[in-house]
């Protein structure tokens, strides 16, 4: 894994990511590869934002991994400070290559960095083998998640 960067993403690099976040069955349904307009504005919102960070793994110059690391402070927990982790990709010829969980300890690294004390992501139900690759990593399926389509 020497040779792989983790680095921020850029406009050039959001084709790659769309093409990670559609390649499956869930991707497929709610991503738009056709229509990069919204991606590159969401890039703008997300460079603008210190709190966010959206990071991509490359090796040899082709993006091969994503995911976003958003810094959340808080009064719970004596105020304490969070890291959630979303959009986690790892495009589908690095799979089984350690990739994933070099992102994640990117991610956890940063965590501490930025003086977080919890570290927290959610995962559809249906992603099996990401709930065990998360549980690998010392992730502990702990609460229960709620979402409401707006």
């Amino acid at each position: 894994m020497g040779d792989l960067e983790i680095r921020p993403a850029t406009t050039d690099d959001i084709p790659a990511i769309v093409a990670m976040l559609a390649d499956d069955p869930l991707g497929a349904q709610r991503e738009s590869p056709d229509d990069l307009t919204p991606y590159l504005a969401a890039l703008e919102r997300l460079t603008a934002d210190p709190n966010q960070q959206l990071v991509v793994a490359v090796r040899e110059g082709r993006v091969v991994g994503t995911l976003q690391l958003t810094i959340i402070p808080g009064l719970s927990r004596r105020g304490s400070t969070r890291s959630i982790v979303e959009g986690v990709r790892v495009h589908a010829d690095e799979r089984g290559s350690g990739l994933g969980t070099r992102l994640i300890e990117w991610a956890i690294e940063e965590s501490r960095r930025q003086d977080c004390q919890l570290v927290q992501l959610t995962s559809d139900n249906t992603r099996t083998d990401a709930h065990r690759f998360y549980e690998r990593l010392g992730f502990t399926a702990s609460h229960v998640g709620f979402k409401l389509q707006l």
